[in-house]
């Protein structure tokens, strides 16, 4: 494949996560990380020799202003998502934007709408709506497969460790359970069964105001979800989807599950579907898709879908009273 018919990723943001997905891009034939950026030179220099990228940058906005950049994908703090999306949307950018998109859904509007304005790309790197066992799962459950879902239960709860430091408890970069992983039980509930007619939830306080633990119960005219996010317990985070007809076990942890099994007559059957790389680059791979069709969101996790779970989301944090 030529350098011209690749697909040229800038990352800004360079932790962890923006790690492990320079590692699964490497993966993919047609993609090339050109530029990365932090506001520490130091920092950004040696990501970009780990990675082999020929650029490096100490700003954001030096890294929206190279014309060899296609899309940038954004890894910073939940605080900095909703503008710096923007800022590079404005610049020409397409953007891939770590979820939580932003911590308002008036943010995620303003997003949604720098995407349409500027005909540029724009997706919530939601990456488990693309891995195998979650895309082949919703397919058996639109099958009809464990006939009606009546019951949805999933957690994500991991113990963390304050005195370490981070972000987790730093409520001005939007720390806290409901922001950092309760996003994910409450997509799977979405992506199952749509926006809820009700939501209750209940959560457990740091002294600074973040939430530690938060339990939510979503109600629909049929069906029920009980979700729980915790960073001051290990979970075994697995989920289930409860159907009339059986039932379907996501591997732990389900968020990137390599496989399932489904419980029906008496039965039970797994199916492995390993993940290419953590598993970041599926979504990667629908990027590369939707800017190759001239596409400004996708069809699998589109716009809308984003919006709606920022709905869901922005309810769970006016009840549980958590306000950054």
């Amino acid at each position: 494949m030529t350098n011209k018919d690749r697909i040229k990723w800038g990352i800004i943001g360079l932790g962890n996560i923006a790690n492990q997905f320079a590692i699964d891009l490497l993966l993919l034939d047609d993609a090339e990380l050109t530029a990365v950026a932090s506001r520490n030179r130091n920092k950004a220099t040696e990501f970009a020799q780990k990675y082999n990228c020929t650029k490096a940058y100490d700003s954001y906005e030096a890294l929206f202003e190279d014309d060899q950049v296609d899309i940038v994908y954004i890894a910073t703090p939940h605080n900095s998502h909703a503008e710096l999306a923007i800022k590079a949307l404005e610049s020409g950018k397409h953007v891939l934007c770590e979820k939580p998109m932003a911590l308002s859904y008036q943010d995620a509007v303003r997003m949604v709408e720098a995407s349409k304005k500027h005909n540029r790309f724009f997706m919530e790197a939601f990456w488990t709506r693309f891995i195998p066992t979650v895309q082949e799962v919703l397919e058996k459950v639109n099958q009809g497969v464990i006939g009606d879902i009546k019951a949805v239960q999933a957690d994500f709860a991991f113990y963390a460790n304050e005195a370490a430091g981070g972000r987790l408890f730093d409520k001005n970069l939007g720390g806290g359970a409901l922001f950092d992983i309760g996003v994910y039980p409450l997509f799977l509930s979405y992506v199952l069964l749509g926006l809820p007619k009700e939501i209750t939830a209940k959560s457990i306080y740091h002294k600074n105001g973040i939430d530690l633990q938060t339990s939510m119960l979503l109600q629909y005219e049929n069906a029920q979800s009980l979700l729980q996010a915790s960073i001051v317990y290990d979970a075994d985070m697995k989920a289930t989807i409860s159907g009339n007809k059986g039932r379907i076990e996501l591997n732990s942890p389900w968020y990137v599950a390599d496989g399932y099994t489904l419980f029906k007559n008496e039965k039970e059957e797994t199916f492995s579907l390993p993940n290419l790389g953590k598993g970041y680059t599926h979504e990667a791979i629908e990027c590369h898709n939707c800017i190759k069709n001239n596409q400004i969101e996708s069809k699998l996790w589109s716009h809308q879908n984003s919006l709606d779970l920022s709905r869901m989301v922005e309810e769970v944090k006016q009840q549980i009273r958590l306000d950054f």
